[in-house]
């Protein structure tokens, strides 16, 4: 983290050369504000972002989604391994919700759009050198409506594999072995083989308490009230 007053050493990491020596131009020409913004690297990939961020020792590597070599969201979780004390800042075209999520879990800090002005990428970058997290408007509001949903429910079985779990549920429609198996493309025995893994794990005698038990988790239709 960059004192009051000091310099901030920024690497921009982008494929597109006009991007970077306009980015570079735009941020050496701000004056206002402390600390100035001064752009000490570029990479054209995300291994030479990597690269950067241990040999220059910036505070912030200013990094787009899409690159070769090693995308920036790899690239971002690599720095955080071999350079923790560099920030990352995602400066992308890219808005989809998976895209923001994968950047914050690989450790950026900040996730502006291209397009924003010079004022709040300059903010978003003395931001995230000083250790906070900040985002676009447009992003921001994607990220508040993502935390304001509910949690899904816990798994009530997360030991069960995806087919197991298909078999379960049909077996819980009451559909017989013969018919589960030609819903799901699968031989009787197939089928016999997941249901007695199902009843393992489930640590239930039978079919019809597995039954039970997969429609009072909500994976067949409700059980019918007493």
């Amino acid at each position: 983290m960059a004192e009051e007053g000091d310099v901030l050493r920024v690497v921009l990491a982008d494929d597109h050369p006009v991007v970077r020596t306009g980015l570079a131009a735009l941020l050496e020409s701000v004056r206002e504000g402390r600390p100035r913004v001064r752009v000490v690297g570029a990479a054209a990939s995300g291994r030479e972002a990597v690269r950067a961020a241990v040999t220059l020792r910036p505070h912030v590597v200013v990094m787009d989604i899409r690159m070769p070599d090693q995308n920036g969201i790899e690239a971002t979780r690599e720095i955080g391994r071999v350079a923790p004390s560099v920030a990352v800042l995602m400066l992308t075209m890219v808005e989809e919700d998976d895209s923001v999520f994968a950047a914050m879990r690989a450790g950026a800090r900040g996730y502006v759009l291209k397009g924003a002005g010079q004022e709040e990428i300059v903010r978003a970058i003395r931001a995230v050198a000083a250790g906070e997290a900040i985002f676009g408007p447009g992003v921001a509001r994607r990220v508040l409506g993502q935390l304001g949903r509910p949690a899904p429910p816990p798994d009530p079985c997360p030991t069960l594999t995806p087919r197991e779990r298909d078999v379960l549920t049909l077996i819980a429609e009451g559909h017989p072995n013969s018919a589960v198996a030609a819903r799901l493309g699968l031989s009787p025995k197939t089928v016999s083989n997941h249901m007695s893994a199902v009843l393992a794990k489930l640590g239930v005698a039978d079919r019809a308490e597995a039954a039970a038990w997969a429609r009072e988790a909500g994976l067949g239709p409700a059980a019918p009230e007493s």
